[in-house]
């Protein structure tokens, strides 16, 4: 959108305004030779990770980034034997289940963009859970009415929705892979089984493992917590049943999960945790493919997915808003930027809320939400005047696009429900690139850590609890209604420059995911950070919920000022998602990989 197109009141804007970026926007700063933007990593205060920290790496001809060394080692392999970013996207994948099991796997779902380099085109494939033909509105009410404890609602049945994850991979090698997917499960048969590659427990694993023990049933228990002590960081870890699922997925298709005995026992495992789930529902579950949403910032084009995921629409609409005010000028640790970001997502955040969830249920007002006059409206709460502007309310951008809704009330019950729910789920992310230019960005999950606590006995997966992201009161856009996606957060993303792609990034996280990505982005188009820069610096989180999340690095001062301003932020940082990210070298064309150091993240370079 351009700078001309946009109307600001002057006053509100006075010190913010410079020409259009005229300085820390070279591509090579971009890239990352060195160059140290205003208010960079550099400055940072407290234990939070430097750009040193992030692990990187250089490759001409493909690159894998994810969150666990062993996985990246596998999908690195397939490129280095000719497969595709496609074929080693789904390599990772299935180790990951093994390494990470707590994060994503088969029982679950997510998002996938893929760049198809020969088709110049880019893809979703929409794997989100879908909640069974039994799912009902009020099925995480009480008695009285009143919303189930989310980790009550959490352990049910009812929290399990019909997972995608497989059915992507599958999908995805049929329509842009070039391997077969028995080759590509192999090596995680390999990781899962006794006799395979010993795989320890890292820390992430052994502290999800304390912090989510209460809710395993016997199986998961056998397996993670055996004799009712947790597996310790460093022991081994053996899944025996989970390598004979794989065999079976290997040898005798993807059949055996979606309409075979796989799929019947994790109907069972539901039914008998209280939810309604059936063979039948598992057997009706197919993937779309859709094209992401898109947005312009500066010089690039960002584009993230599609709605059942709020990412595209607030992301975006995050974007729109902060543009005007020219962010670098002032610097990315100054109190009126962080004023300007945190602003933006409680106004982003407040129409996601009133206004989105899955779109084949439900009629989203994306012109509206991307209309200038909108915006202009909405932008009136973000002055950088040192001063808070509490929680706000929704918009109404139906005033700002043609029609009607036609399919939900913009608003219902669900405003009235409380307060926003505190926990941010987790997931993980990871990032492939091939010698051909074609690239892949998958965020892939089980919702909480461990999902649901719900193993299926004597087949070694995890099952999701992603129905907990429907609003557990009814009357809004994200009810539970039968076969309906919930709102998720997800956002992998490609970013293109000049028609090409320049970055890939995404995250974990839940509803912080939004912002983390926009964070990194801002970071690269906006404040000219190297990527390693822009993945070290610390983070914050903010939406209607008057408190702030932030990561140590926040400057104490810039806290100090904003909460004299009127800001809540929480007594302690905490940590905020775990970017993947590749940046392709727009003079020479090569990658820059990044892994974050938030966890034990791993990139390789071919």
């Amino acid at each position: 959108m351009s700078q001309d197109n946009k109307s600001l009141d002057a006053d509100r804007l006075s010190g913010f305004r410079t020409d259009r970026r005229t300085f820390l926007k070279g591509s090579m700063a971009a890239l990352g030779t060195g160059a140290v933007s205003t208010g960079a990593v550099r400055g940072q205060e407290g234990d939070g990770p430097t750009a040193g920290d992030v692990p990187t790496a250089r490759g001409a001809d493909g690159m894998v980034s994810s969150a666990h060394p062993q996985a990246t080692e596998i999908g690195a392999e397939v490129l280095r034997d000719g497969g595709n970013a496609i074929d080693a996207a789904v390599a990772v994948q299935f180790a990951l289940n093994v390494v990470q099991p707590h994060a994503s796997g088969i029982g679950g779902g997510g998002f996938m963009v893929v760049y198809d380099a020969d088709e110049d085109e880019l893809y979703s494939v929409d794997n989100r859970e879908r909640a069974p033909f039994g799912a009902t509105p009020d099925m995480f009410l009480d008695d009285d009415g009143e919303p189930i404890p989310f980790q009550t609602r959490r352990a049910s049945g009812d929290a399990v929705g019909v997972p995608g994850t497989l059915r992507a991979a599958d999908v995805a090698l049929k329509r842009f892979g070039s391997r077969e997917l028995s080759s590509l499960i192999d090596p995680a048969v390999g990781l899962a089984a006794e006799s395979g590659p010993e795989v320890t427990v890292d820390a992430s694993l052994a502290e999800a493992i304390v912090g989510n023990s209460q809710v395993f049933n016997d199986a998961a228990q056998s397996v993670f917590a055996p004799g009712g002590t947790p597996l310790e960081e460093g022991a081994t870890l053996t899944q025996p049943d989970l390598a004979d699922t794989f065999r079976t997925i290997r040898d005798e298709g993807i059949g055996a999960f979606y309409k075979g005995p796989i799929g019947e026992a994790m109907a069972e495992t539901v039914q008998d945790a209280g939810g309604s789930m059936r063979p039948s529902d598992v057997g009706r579950y197919n993937v779309t493919i859709d094209h992401p949403e898109y947005v312009e910032y500066d010089d690039v084009t960002v584009r993230t997915q599609s709605l059942p995921s709020s990412g595209g629409l607030t992301i975006g609409q995050i974007l729109e808003l902060v543009e005007p005010f020219d962010l670098c000028r002032e610097g990315r640790q100054s109190s009126s930027t962080y004023e300007v970001l945190l602003e933006a997502f409680s106004h982003a955040y407040a129409d996601r809320g009133a206004y989105m969830g899955d779109k084949a249920f439900v009629d989203a007002p994306w012109q509206g939400l991307f209309d200038e006059a909108y915006l202009e409206t909405r932008r009136a709460g973000i002055a950088p005047d040192g001063s808070a502007n509490g929680s706000p309310g929704p918009g109404n951008p139906w005033d700002y696009q043609p029609g009607e809704p036609y399919r939900v009330e913009p608003l219902g019950r669900a405003e009235l429900g409380g307060g926003p729910e505190k926990d941010t789920g987790q997931t993980t992310h990871f990032t492939t690139a091939d010698s051909e230019g074609n690239m892949v960005s998958w965020t892939s999950t089980i919702e909480q850590f461990f999902g649901s606590g719900l193993m299926v006995p004597d087949y070694g997966f995890m099952l999701n609890n992603e129905l907990t992201d429907f609003d557990a009161v009814p009357g809004g856009p994200n009810e539970v209604q039968p076969w309906k996606r919930p709102l998720s957060s997800t956002s992998p993303t490609i970013v293109f420059r000049d028609g090409n792609p320049y970055m890939t990034v995404g995250s974990p996280g839940g509803k912080t995911i939004i912002t983390t990505v926009a964070q990194v982005i801002l970071n690269v188009v906006e404040f000219g950070m190297s990527l390693p820069e822009a993945i070290a610096a610390p983070r914050v989180y903010k939406d209607t919920d008057p408190e702030i999340i932030w990561e140590q690095g926040v400057p104490e001062a810039v806290r100090t000022e904003l909460t004299d301003a009127g800001f809540e932020f929480a007594e302690e940082p905490a940590q905020l998602g775990n970017v993947q990210a590749i940046l392709v070298d727009p003079e020479s064309g090569e990658y820059l990989g990044a892994a974050d150091a938030r966890r034990d993240g791993s990139v390789v370079g071919i």
